[in-house]
């Protein structure tokens, strides 16, 4: 199935947590990092989600934010550091692209941010993702 979702990171289920209605589902991606994903308890049981079982981490580019460093004091705990290998500015969004191990990352946001923070071509940058946004998808 080919999806319009541009953000496809390989990984492996670590542990999963179960309640009435949703879950978290935590994964070691193929470059190294954690994430959590929170996902439907139906989608686990669907999905056949278990600790060891091979996954995507799927995330859309407008669900990506981006800071200059690092984030403490935020709920989001998905932080995934890379370097920007591609900008498009465009009037009103930006599209940046960047490498993170184990893949890249699109993210895609206002123009007036990405002028903010100063990015260009070669700077670090840290992807931010709530785990809310990230869907899986079995390998």
């Amino acid at each position: 199935m080919a999806l319009s979702i541009r953000n496809q990171l390989p990984g492996t289920v670590t542990a999963v947590t179960t309640g009435e209605a949703m879950a978290t589902v935590k994964v070691h991606l193929a470059g190294g990092h954690d994430i959590t994903a929170a996902v439907t308890a139906d989608s686990v049981r669907e999905l056949g989600l278990e600790t060891g079982s091979a996954v995507r981490a799927l995330v859309k580019a407008t669900e990506v934010a981006l800071a200059t460093g690092p984030v403490e004091g935020l709920s989001i705990r998905n932080q995934i550091p890379g370097k920007i290998m591609a900008i498009s500015h465009g009037t009103a969004m930006a599209r940046v692209r960047m490498t993170v191990e184990g893949g890249e990352l699109t993210a895609a946001i206002t123009t007036d941010a990405a002028d903010d923070l100063g990015l260009f071509v070669g700077s670090s940058v840290v992807a931010l993702i709530k785990s809310t946004e990230i869907s899986l998808a079995t390998a």
